[in-house]
């Protein structure tokens, strides 16, 4: 079947963000988790998987393949990489362009990012949409949606080293965080929905197989490649 002949490649942005995490689950762990089970299904049912990684750049490219020690050789690579310093902002477009030039056949995409980056990925996602299945997957940790009144703490951008000194036991603040958060999560999710690409939303403190068997189910009723996802326990 051409779900069968159809590559997947997972685009993993593995920015200085993703170091971030305020359970035993960061956002690292988390991503590569999610690839871990999909490459897994994908491979049982006879699709190649590839991956190209992303630091302060693209600095790995894992080309399509489909047997059992190659998905272990691809996550070998995500979870041994060194964590990087400050190394300045992510910039998405950059590992948008470099798929948009590697993918010559059409291919599933899964773009796994947490979306704290330079604008102007837009674009270069939209043009990969054209030709490409894509699917956006928007990893998260719920200290980034809510502050905990913690009186005064110092937070660091992880991709700058800049530090702000900040009052988290100010209610107006927690609440202008929150209102921020909120604007953030409905501005990506406008930006998918225009641009034709389907969201899946993980978190560092929810189950990643719920929220992959929630989201198969709304893709069964796509043409395209159907996602295979074990059973919810």
């Amino acid at each position: 079947s051409e779900d069968r002949d159809m590559s997947a490649w997972f685009l993993v942005d593995l920015s200085p963000s993703s170091d971030f995490g305020s359970s035993r689950v960061n956002k690292r762990d988390l991503s590569t988790q999610f690839v871990a089970l999909l490459a897994r299904l994908l491979s049982q049912h006879g699709n190649r998987t590839g991956a190209m990684i992303y630091g302060s750049a693209v600095d790995t490219i894992i080309p399509p393949r489909c047997d059992r020690r190659h998905v272990l050789h691809l996550l070998h690579r995500l979870r041994h990489r060194p964590v990087l310093g400050a190394v300045g902002p992510t910039r998405l477009d950059v590992l948008l362009h470099r798929a948009a030039e590697t993918l010559k056949r059409r291919s599933a995409v899964f773009l796994v990012s947490d979306f704290i980056s330079e604008p102007g990925w837009e674009k270069p996602l939209a043009q990969l949409a054209q030709r490409h299945d894509v699917v956006a997957v928007q990893v998260s940790d719920p200290l980034e949606q809510t502050l905990p009144d913690l009186g005064l703490i110092t937070m660091e951008d992880p991709e700058t080293g800049e530090q702000l000194f900040v009052d988290t036991s100010d209610r107006e603040f927690r609440s202008r965080f929150e209102a921020l958060a909120v604007e953030r999560d409905e501005s990506l999710r406008r930006t998918f929905g225009r641009l034709g690409v389907d969201m899946l939303k993980l978190a560092t403190d929810q189950s990643l197989l719920d929220n992959l068997v929630r989201f198969s189910q709304v893709r069964k009723r796509r043409p395209t490649l159907n996602l295979p996802v074990p059973q919810a326990a």
